[in-house]
């Protein structure tokens, strides 16, 4: 198996979830996410419990900073415990 950096595993998984979270925020504040939260819940048979709060900014920004991080933290620990582990077990 190949080796991978961890840093740019890091990097990669850190935007999905800027990315992933900038969608929601826009959908929060296009006014879209209610509709959307409801259809998933419906989609899995559970009775939609949750309100949308109003949109914030800072908030969104807040959740968007806090995701980077921990996507960045995350994505670094798979890449490292893959090189450990993954590459250890084929005898690299």
């Amino acid at each position: 198996m190949n080796r991978i950096h961890a840093h740019s595993f890091g990097l990669a998984f850190a935007i999905f979830l800027a990315v992933w979270h900038s969608i929601w925020s826009f959908l929060v504040w296009a006014g879209v996410a209610q509709w959307l939260i409801d259809f998933v819940f419906r989609l899995h048979m559970i009775t939609p419990p949750y309100k949308i709060a109003a949109f914030s900014l800072g908030t969104a920004l807040s959740l968007v900073a806090v995701t980077t991080c921990f996507g960045y933290m995350v994505g670094f620990l798979i890449g490292t415990i893959w090189n450990r582990y993954a590459l250890g077990s084929a005898g690299n």
